[in-house]
C-alpha cells in the first residue's frame, strides 16, 4: 500500500462531476493530526503543467482534528488533492465521473475457476473463502462438465449474509468440439442438458443438481443433440464458414452459447490461445468466432502467466477493436488451486462496473461493456479494455483496492473459520455491514 494511504484517509474518493461534494480528510496516526490553517489545492492530471491547478481553498482544522471542505469538479478524470502548511505536506487522489459511471460501483471478481469436484485442489466453499481473502467481491465456480459444485458453494453459506456474491456456473464441454466455454451465472446447467455428459452420469436427472431454482429444460439424447447441431450447420449462421474452419465445431459453440443465454447466463469464449500441445482452439476457428461473435464475452486474460496466451488474446482483442468489433471482456484465474503455492492462483480477474453486487446486474454490465480485465501476473498490474475504463481502473488499483482488500482479507479468513465451525453467521453479517459501509463512505453515487 502507498505510504500516504497508510497515514491519511480522504472520503469520498469517487463522485459525480458537477456536484458539490463534502470532503473529509483525516489522519490515521495521531502524530499526523490536523491543527491550524491549511491550503488545499485541486489539480487535474489531464491539464497541461500551466493549467493543472484548478483552484485552492483555505481550510481550518476542525475540533475533530480533520479537514472538512467542499469540492466541485467539472470534468471526468483523476485529480490530485494537494495539502499545504508551510510547504506541501502530501497529495492524494480523487476521481470524478460522468453520470453513466457515477451510478455504478467497481466489483472485482472471477468468472472461471475450479474446485475438487473436477480437477481443482480445494472444496467449493474453501475456494470461495480463499478468493474473498484476495479481495474478490463475486465469484463464479465453473468446474469442468459440472454445474452442481457452484450450488454446493452457495449451499455451504446459505445461512450467512455474505459480502462475496457466489454465482452459479460451469465450464461447458460439448461433444464434437474442443472449445472451452463458460456458463457464468446461468440458472441451469448446459452440461446437464445431455444424457451423455458427466453431470448426468454423477447426478442423473436431479433438478436440484442441475438447476438453481428447480427449473430446467428436458434433457436430450445424443441423437437429438446431433440433429440440432446439423440444423445449425445447414443454417445461414454457417453459410460463410471458411474451408479451414471446422463447421461442426463452430455450430456446437453456437448451440452452447444459445443455451447459456436461454438459461440467463453469460457465455464466455475461454482461452483460445491456451497451449495444450497446440492452441486450444485452431486459429482459423478463433478468428471466425471473433468475426461471427456467437459468445457474450471474450476471456481476454486468464489461466496462465506466459505471454503467448494472454498477450495474443489481448492483441486479438485490440485488432478486433480496430475493425469495429468491440467485444465484452473478462479476465479469469481459471484457477485449479486457490492457495498462494499455486503460481497462477491470482493471475487475472475482472473489474465490473455494476449498479449492485447482484447476479443479473453483474452479467448485464459485462454485456454492456462496463468491465476491465486485470492482469496481476507481476507486481505491476496491467489492464485490458477501453481507454476510459482503463484510466478509472488505474485509479482504483492504486487508491481503492489497497483499502478494500484489507477488509476483504479479514472477511475471507472469517469465511474459512465459518466452514470449520469456528465462526457463525452473525459474525459474517457484521463483515457485510462493514463492507457496505466502506462502499458508501468512499463512493458517492447517483
Amino acid at each position: 500500500m502507498d505510504a500516504i494511504l497508510e497515514q491519511y484517509d480522504m472520503y469520498p474518493k469517487v463522485f459525480p462531476v458537477n456536484t458539490d461534494v463534502e470532503m473529509t480528510l483525516c489522519a490515521l496516526k495521531p502524530a499526523n493530526a490536523f491543527t491550524g490553517e491549511y491550503i488545499v489545492q485541486f489539480c487535474s492530471l489531464d491539464h497541461g503543467s500551466e493549467e493543472w491547478m484548478l483552484y485552492e481553498i483555505p481550510v481550518t482544522a476542525g475540533e475533530d482534528k480533520a479537514l472538512h471542505f467542499t469540492c466541485r469538479l467539472e470534468e471526468e478524470g483523476e485529480y490530485f488533492v494537494r495539502v499545504f502548511q508551510d510547504g506541501q505536506l502530501f497529495k492524494m487522489s480523487v476521481y470524478a465521473l460522468e453520470a453513466d459511471l457515477a451510478c455504478r460501483i467497481p466489483l472485482r471478481g472471477d468468472l472461471h475457476l475450479h474446485s475438487t469436484r473436477s480437477d481443482g485442489a480445494q472444496s467449493p466453499e474453501i475456494v470461495c473463502a480463499n478468493y474473498r481473502k484476495l479481495g474478490y467481491d463475486f465469484l463464479v465456480l465453473t468446474d469442468h462438465h459440472r454445474y452442481y459444485p457452484s450450488l454446493e458453494a452457495m449451499e455451504a453459506y446459505k445461512e450467512a449474509d455474505l459480502t462475496l456474491n457466489i454465482l452459479p456456473g460451469e465450464e461447458v464441454h460439448m461433444p464434437m468440439t474442443d472449445v472451452h466455454i463458460v456458463n457464468a451465472g446461468g440458472m441451469y446447467s448446459v452440461n446437464g442438458l445431455l444424457y451423455s455428459n458427466a453431470q448426468f452420469k454423477e447426478c442423473g436427472d436431479d433438478l436440484s443438481k442441475r438447476s438453481f431454482n428447480g427449473e430446467a429444460p428436458a434433457m436430450i439424447t445424443d441423437e437429438e443433440y446431433e440433429r440440432q447441431i446439423l440444423e445449425i450447420m445447414e443454417s445461414d449462421r454457417c453459410a460463410d464458414c471458411p474451408p479451414r474452419v471446422n463447421k461442426k465445431s463452430f455450430a456446437v459453440c453456437c448451440w452452447a452459447f444459445d443455451r447459456i443465454r436461454e438459461a440467463g447466463g453469460l457465455g464466455i469464449f475461454a482461452h483460445p490461445f491456451w497451449i495444450a500441445y497446440q492452441y486450444n482452439v485452431a486459429t482459423d476457428l478463433t478468428l471466425y468466432m471473433m468475426k461471427k461473435h456467437p459468445f457474450d464475452a471474450f476471456e481476454v486474460l486468464g489461466g496462465e502467466n506466459y505471454y503467448d496466451m494472454n498477450g495474443l488474446q489481448t492483441a486479438l482483442y485490440y485488432e478486433e477493436y480496430k475493425e469495429g468489433r468491440v467485444h465484452p471482456i473478462v479476465g479469469s484465474t481459471d484457477s485449479h488451486n486457490s492457495e498462494p503455492s499455486n503460481r497462477n492462483y491470482d493471475v487475472c480477474s475482472t473489474i465490473v462496473f455494476a449498479h449492485a453486487n447482484e447476479r443479473e446486474d453483474i452479467l448485464q454490465s459485462i454485456r454492456d461493456m462496463y468491465s476491465l480485465a486485470v492482469d496481476t501476473i507481476s507486481k505491476e498490474f496491467r489492464l485490458v479494455g477501453g481507454f476510459r475504463l482503463q484510466r478509472y481502473g488505474c485509479f482504483l488499483m492504486q487508491n481503492w483496492y489497497p483499502i478494500h482488500d484489507m477488509l476483504a482479507a479479514e472477511d475471507g479468513a472469517l469465511m474459512s473459520k465459518y466452514c470449520a465451525g469456528e465462526a457463525n453467521a452473525a459474525e459474517l453479517a457484521v463483515m457485510k455491514q462493514k463492507s457496505d459501509a466502506m462502499f458508501a463512505k468512499y463512493f458517492k453515487t447517483l
